[in-house]
């Protein structure tokens, strides 16, 4: 994804998930730093972050909605750029320092350095490990991609995208999304 390794010798997947460092995920048995968040990268992380919360709380359906928030997939220590999480897993892991599955609802804002492949894997990483519902927010294309283990949606400019398994109800136009 566009990512710097950053070497630190004896740093483990039990490391990671319990004192996460800040900006990095475990991928292939190394600390790998997030890199390439651009002004609109974190503009769109924003919205996704207020207009999910926003639904959860006008909505009654409750849970919680975190940026950068450290999870355990199958196989790595990721952090979602968005990624909401139901009342029940809440109440079950609360205070954790990582989540030690797959929030249940990820968003992933595409940032130029990503490589479509490795964003398409790390969706299926994702799935893998007890995602319900993926989005893949591509800003320069205005594309939201909504993936499931069923199926994929493709929204473009102009659509209403939805959410599928995870918040049921929630919409909003792509237009709105992307700024």
């Amino acid at each position: 994804m566009g990512t710097a390794t950053l070497l630190i010798e004896n740093f483990t997947l039990e490391n990671f998930l319990t004192n996460p460092p800040d900006n990095m995920e475990w991928v292939d048995n190394q600390l790998v730093e997030k890199n390439g968040m651009t002004l609109k990268h974190g503009e769109i992380q924003g919205n996704l972050y207020f207009y999910w919360r926003r639904y959860i709380i006008s909505s009654g359906q409750a849970g919680k909605v975190y940026i950068d928030t450290p999870c355990r997939t199958n196989k790595q220590g990721r952090r979602p750029d968005v990624a909401y999480l139901t009342p029940e897993l809440v109440a079950q892991f609360g205070d954790v320092p990582t989540l030690p599955q797959s929030f249940p609802l990820v968003a992933e804002i595409v940032s130029p350095t990503d490589l479509a492949e490795e964003l398409f894997l790390k969706a299926q990483e994702y799935l893998d490990s007890g995602c319900l519902e993926v989005w893949l927010v591509f800003p320069e294309s205005r594309w939201v991609l909504v993936i499931t283990q069923e199926r994929g949606l493709m929204f473009k400019t102009g659509d209403v995208v939805s959410t599928q398994l995870v918040l049921q109800g929630f919409s909003i136009p792509v237009d709105e999304l992307l700024g």
